[in-house]
């Protein structure tokens, strides 16, 4: 309190605008040598320090939210006169879908029909997607592009222009985006104009803006009010605070979901978080030098602050680097256990959160970090220089995100602590949350939605979605529609392989996968299909490490050889970047070989891909890409996987809660206490919603592998799926057969194969029936 110098009374209006801290530092009138280059090097960091900061009232005044700065040329009461003369279209069609390329394709579809004429279409994406900023693009990742974008709407660019009146010139200033993109409304209102004539996707609004030079992405957001449908991908309307950025209303609104079959999931994983060890020492490095340089100078509240942040970093490190156990690497606990834990319950992370949003401390200390880098001396190349402070933002932003998943109820999800193994293995030890309750994160949206439509290939079962999703609704007040492939029935051949070509009986459960014998007999019955399938033949491994474990037993026992005399093999590669190049070379392959397989004898392309990859689900294998699929085994997932096993525990508890009653519950609801057990004990203790989910997220990997090769009505493909355990009528009493979760145009036209010589049979029939039909 001694050292605190009390600032001068401000303006009653303002609350937090008030002068910059260096208006406090009072240098001496003499200074000469050291003390006049510390003067220096204090006005050099200046840009560095933060505006004084007050959080004393819980009545923070807050900028309103989904709004952006006005950044056209006119005044602005021009520019608010326009905004308010357009009144929001209702009700509006909200269709959401995963993937921008998904969305394109709804897109296409929709300009074959007449809506696409009569609907006022507004399409929403990314800014990496519609900048057209050169400079800001060249940054790369979606972070550093969106925290740009953002900069340049707060930096104005002043200019003067003159005002004739009363046959005098007058010099006006007149404040603009800093982006040039979006400093005139005249090209705004012509790119709305241009893009309201026709259904246009993400790469067309693209288009439209580098060819007018105005913005796509804020010219998109603009024509929101006006839409009568809008396309957007699931970030933008799921989120809450996206909805409320993008200033979405879905009050009597209808909402279309598609590729709805992982919904929940995909609801609970945009709500989780994860920050490594090494992002917190670099974190707290930064912290503690900002604090050393800056702590005289800075203001109480952001002083506070300040050590507040460095306190839950070097709490959080600590966390991480103490093994008490010994054995244990992987904990899981509720977020109260957590904080008690680390004995920062008494720390308010409502206030603090609130300020790490409002003030600029993440930018202020990155830049100064950056400059102190650069200030060592170390020769680092500009590209090097935009990614060390692209991620020390970075690193930033996911201790915020962090902070904010604190916030959540102790019941909605769990902080998993890893911490480095004692084998001296170079992996990262991190803190995770998260999150399990997509029940309450879905209800946000259906509450206030007139109608929500989810829509997808491989919903079923519905009951889980049900469970997941909207439990407190009765099944009357859901309607579940479902009808057939537009395929005929002739244009599928789902056979159940049981065994292999020398009478072994398949069964690649994980106990018995390994066996060199049921590798190498596999190797022989795919030997003998690639003879048969014409063009391209997909085949799925339930992870990379099995995969590679097959194809170099394959090698080593020449099989891939003899493969190769049939198929040009390809293998799914884990890096998404090359994914691409992969399918092109594959797609290149198989077409080369309808032109000249007489000469070289070889008939398409083998490709050996993943379940769960980028390749099973999104990419269309359509007509010579995908004759055949074949599914290696059933893919379970780890009963081991700590984040796996507390989400089961989670279903389970909520179907007993649903299902059984309370009074019954309380013998089957896990404790509070997050106890790590091995994931089949769990399995074993589920009566029936979490045993189920496990199941169901299994046969949902297997139903979106396999119908990656119909894509269109006149398409057929054969789908051999390639396990003992398909051909079961159940594996045991408490659980159902795996066939029974196959869509219905599948199921319905399954047929159980008892040796490889009726496999055999029907293949060549199927092909030699489809090609005198084409």
């Amino acid at each position: 309190m001694r050292d605190f110098t009390p600032l001068p009374p401000e303006k009653a209006s303002t609350k937090k605008a008030k002068p910059h801290p260096t208006a406090r530092i009072t240098a001496p009138k003499r200074a000469t040598g050291p003390e006049k280059s510390e003067m220096s090097g204090e006005a050099e960091d200046d840009e560095f320090l933060l505006e004084e900061y007050e959080s004393d009232g819980e009545d923070v005044t807050r900028p309103e939210l989904g709004k952006r700065p006005h950044c056209g040329g006119g005044s602005s009461s021009e520019s608010e006169d326009g905004e308010v003369d357009e009144e929001e279209v209702t009700p509006k069609v909200y269709f959401t879908s995963r993937t921008h390329s998904q969305l394109s394709q709804f897109v296409g579809e929709l300009k074959k029909t007449e809506f696409g004429r009569r609907l006022k279409m507004a399409c929403l994406g990314s800014r990496k997607n519609l900048c057209i900023n050169k400079d800001v693009l060249k940054l790369g990742s979606a972070n550093r592009i969106n925290e740009r974008c953002l900069e340049l709407q707060k930096t104005k660019k002043i200019t003067k222009i003159k005002v004739e009146g009363d046959n005098r010139k007058v010099c006006q200033p007149k404040s603009s985006c800093g982006c040039p993109m979006i400093r005139k409304r005249s090209l705004q209102k012509e790119f709305k104009s241009k893009v309201s004539e026709q259904a246009l996707d993400i790469e067309d609004l693209a288009q439209v803006g580098r060819k007018i030079g105005t913005c796509p992405y804020y010219g998109a957001r603009d024509m929101v009010r006006t839409a009568d449908l809008v396309i957007l991908p699931y970030q933008s309307i799921l989120l809450k605070s996206a909805r409320e950025s993008l200033g979405l209303n879905l009050k009597n609104s209808i909402v279309i979901i598609d590729e709805a079959h992982n919904l929940a999931d995909s609801l609970t994983s945009m709500y989780n978080s994860k920050i490594t060890s090494s992002q917190l020492k670099s974190i707290l490095s930064n912290l503690e030098a900002y604090l050393n340089r800056f702590q005289s100078v800075l203001g109480a509240g952001n002083r506070r602050y300040i050590q507040t942040l460095t306190v839950l970093t070097r709490s959080f490190l600590q966390v991480l680097t103490s093994n008490q156990d010994g054995a244990c690497t992987m904990t899981s606990m509720t977020i109260n256990q957590f904080l008690f834990s680390l004995d920062i319950d008494n720390i308010n992370i409502v206030k603090l959160c609130q300020y790490v949003k409002e003030s600029n401390i993440i930018h202020k200390i990155s830049g100064y970090a950056n400059k102190l880098i650069n200030q060592d001396g170390v020769n680092i190349s500009s590209h090097q220089q935009q990614y060390d402070e692209g991620s020390s933002v970075a690193s930033f932003q996911t201790l915020a995100d962090f902070l904010r998943s604190l916030l959540n109820c102790n019941d909605e999800g769990r902080i998993i602590v890893s911490r480095p193994k004692f084998s001296g293995q170079p992996e990262d030890a991190y803190l995770k949350f998260v999150m399990l309750c997509s029940e309450k994160i879905f209800s946000e949206v259906t509450n206030d939605a007139h109608a929500v439509i989810l829509a997808g290939g491989t919903l079923q079962p519905i009951e889980e979605t049900r469970l997941r999703l909207f439990p407190s609704l009765s099944p009357s007040d859901i309607k579940f529609f479902t009808c057939n492939h537009i395929v005929p029935p002739e244009s599928i051949l789902p056979i159940a392989v049981t065994r292999g070509p020398s009478g072994m009986t398949f069964d690649f459960s994980y106990s018995s996968r390994s066996s060199l014998t049921m590798i190498e007999e596999l190797g022989r019955f795919l030997c003998n299909v690639v003879t048969i399938v014409p063009e391209g033949v997909v085949m799925f491994f339930a992870s990379y490490e099995y995969e590679r474990c097959v194809y170099d037993a394959w090698v080593a026992s020449g099989m891939i050889s003899k493969i190769s005399k049939k198929k040009h093999v390809f293998r799914e590669p884990k890096n998404s970047v090359d994914v691409e190049m992969i399918l092109n070379k594959y797609k290149e392959a198989i077409q080369s070989c309808s032109k000249c397989s007489r000469d070289t004898g070889i008939t398409g392309a083998l490709l050996l891909a993943v379940v769960g990859g980028k390749i099973s689900e999104g990419i269309n294998f359509s007509d010579g890409m995908g004759r055949c699929v074949v599914m290696v085994g059933l893919p379970y997932p780890s009963p081991s996987d700590v984040e796996l096993t507390e989400t089961i525990k989670h279903i389970e508890h909520l179907s007993n809660s649903v299902f059984v009653g309370a009074g019954n519950s309380s013998n089957n609801r896990y404790d509070d206490e997050c106890k790590l057990q091995p994931g089949f004990d769990i399995l074993r203790k589920c009566n029936k919603g979490g045993r189920e989910y496990y199941e169901n997220l299994c046969m949902k990997a297997v139903n979106q592998s396999i119908g990656r090769a119909i894509r269109h009505v006149n398409d057929y493909a054969a789908m051999l799926l390639v396990d003992s355990r398909y051909a079961n009528t159940s594996l045991n009493m408490s659980s159902s057969c795996p066939t029974d979760k196959l869509p219905h145009w599948i199921k319905s036209r399954l047929t159980c194969a008892q040796n490889y010589g009726d496999v055999h049979r029907l293949l060549h029939q199927f092909f030699k029936l489809n090609k005198q039909l084409r």
